[in-house]
């Protein structure tokens, strides 16, 4: 008789179903296939890549933008992705950084598992060793708070131009660093990034770009009569709405049974006084500026015109936004009992031609707590990078204006933590002293990097970057990638808020280690209806 029990199908047929030290050695290689292909980005010599999907081709540097648009399909990698995708939404810049670190941190992981050593282990190692790297960064970190106003100005354009450094506009990073603490500075005590326009101009030199104390967006959809308006006030007054000042006819709109001719004109009566009530409401507050979410018609455009006052509608949600954060202006919901408190001024508005564009400028605004770049250049492809660029510029000179300290760049935060790692590690027995260390090796992987895409020897640049860091008082030393060699990055003015290397620690850190624990994927099987359908689009998309 067979003891043996017979084998059991749980799962449906057709359920793919991984496990064990091959799977997770599996999912580490889809990561590290993943952080290959942004590594060489990093860097201020670092390559840029070329995208072609369905929405056109993107050539971008910026790690969170590649990820986006590769559209990764395994779920391990993809958890790597979210990764940069949190990096970017918390920080704005290291999005490259924290994806090859994580990448780094697996790789040490993969030599371990095929060794036999347990994942938790090595995850208990890496929490371990996060903790001394981040307490010696703690350490590291310099104070800006006791700066003068001056001084803390100068070190928020550093971190400016060190985030601009690795991006397109590098050659420009000077200029834009000015433009980008000027928008930084003009925002309230929360920081709020979207209070920033960036606006595109197709045409001049990327030297054109400036910066408008204020908001500005481009020229709106309009009807007859707009040209007959004025295009310039001193003390401008503005209303904003959420009215759509539109005459539609009823045929359009409803269904009337009426039994006398008299009975449509009375309607059609009713609608002309219901609009022209609105109007007269909207002139007779002061208002020489009228912004609306919705249409503003022919009627209502000519209406202002022959009354000088300037009317746009279909203005974007953002832009009214920001025009009633800069002027202090109030959304309406209806025309009736406007108030002078309701209206918001600006000392000069005007309709401006920048280059093919013609875009309505708000400056000298009392509550001057926006600003809106203008991005100039040659190329569309080329104006939208410089967005990318100066987006992530932004959130880190945003960040390094609420934190309190700043770390030097280039490799050399990265370099100190390592040493100090190494040292704590060696204070611990057993296996997770080799994880420990694993751990300080990955650090490296950052200034190895940078080495290897500024075309400098990386094991030369290492050895020295070791040397100098194994002395106390030369703990600021990082890679010099345009020159060659080592340097002090902070008497270089390469620097970086603390926020952005603790918040690329602890994400490495803890996607690594998310990804080391899984030891088992379950793919359930397709339904026939999905497959069906799945055919059909291949089909249509043949065709068509």
């Amino acid at each position: 008789m067979n003891m043996l029990n017979p084998s059991i199908l749980v799962l449906k047929k057709g359920t793919e179903n991984t496990q064990g030290k091959e799977q997770i050695i599996s999912n580490i290689q889809a990561c590290q296939a993943v952080v290959e292909v942004i590594r060489s980005t990093l860097g201020p010599r670092g390559m840029d890549k070329m995208i072609i999907g369905d929405s056109g081709t993107t050539i971008s540097n910026d790690g969170a933008t590649i990820i986006k648009l590769l559209n990764i399909e395994h779920p391990a990698a993809k958890s790597l992705a979210d990764v940069a995708k949190s990096q970017d939404n918390e920080v704005g810049d290291g999005t490259t950084s924290v994806m090859i670190f994580a990448g780094e941190l697996l790789k040490e992981a993969k030599q371990f598992i095929e060794d036999g050593m347990s994942p938790q282990i090595i995850i208990n190692g890496y929490w371990t060793a996060l903790q001394a790297a981040r307490e010696k960064l703690s350490e590291c970190a310099v104070k800006i708070n006791d700066k003068s106003e001056e001084e803390k100005r100068n070190l928020l354009l550093r971190c400016a131009q060190t985030s601009l450094n690795s991006k397109l506009i590098a050659n420009y990073k000077e200029f834009f660093s000015e433009m980008i603490v000027d928008a930084v500075e003009k925002l309230e005590g929360f920081k709020d990034k979207d209070l920033i326009g960036i606006k595109h101009v197709t045409g001049g030199s990327i030297t054109d770009s400036f910066l408008v104390d204020g908001v500005a967006f481009k020229k709106s959809f309009s009807y007859a009569g707009f040209e007959q308006q004025p295009k310039k006030f001193e003390n401008a007054k503005i209303i904003i709405l959420n009215v759509e000042l539109e005459l539609k006819s009823e045929r359009e709109n409803s269904e009337l049974r009426i039994s006398h001719p008299e009975d449509f004109q009375s309607f059609v009566d009713a609608e002309w006084k219901i609009i022209n009530k609105k109007l007269e409401n909207i002139v007779n507050s002061g208002a020489n500026v009228v912004l609306s979410k919705l249409p503003i018609g022919d009627l209502a455009t000519q209406y202002f015109a022959d009354r000088n006052v300037f009317c746009a509608g279909r203005v974007a949600a953002e832009d009214i936004e920001r025009v009633a954060k800069a002027t202090g202006a109030s959304l309406l919901q209806t025309c009736n009992d406007i108030t002078e408190k309701a209206l918001g001024t600006c000392g000069i508005f005007e309709e401006k031609q920048i280059g093919a564009e013609r875009f309505n400028l708000f400056q000298q605004c009392p509550n001057s707590k926006t600003a809106t770049i203008i991005i100039r250049g040659g190329a569309e492809q080329f104006i939208e990078e410089a967005e990318r660029s100066m987006n992530d510029a932004i959130m880190v000179v945003r960040r390094a204006s609420k934190a309190s300290t700043i770390v030097p760049g280039g490799g050399a935060i990265e370099m100190e933590l390592s040493k100090h790692v190494r040292k704590e590690g060696m204070k611990i027995s057993g296996k997770e002293q080799l994880v420990v260390l694993g751990f300080a090796r990955a650090l490296e992987v950052i200034p190895r990097t940078l080495a290897q895409n500024s075309a400098l020897d990386a094991i030369e640049i290492l050895n020295k970057l070791r040397q100098k860091h194994d002395q106390e008082y030369d703990c600021k030393y990082g890679v010099n990638c345009f020159n060659g060699g080592i340097v002090d990055t902070y008497q270089s003015f390469v620097w970086e808020p603390t926020l952005l290397k603790e918040n690329i620690l602890n994400a490495a850190t803890e996607a690594a280690c998310s990804i080391i624990s899984v030891d088992q994927t379950v793919k359930n099987p397709k339904s026939e209806q999905a497959i069906q359908d799945q055919k059909k689009r291949k089909m249509q998309k043949a065709i068509f």
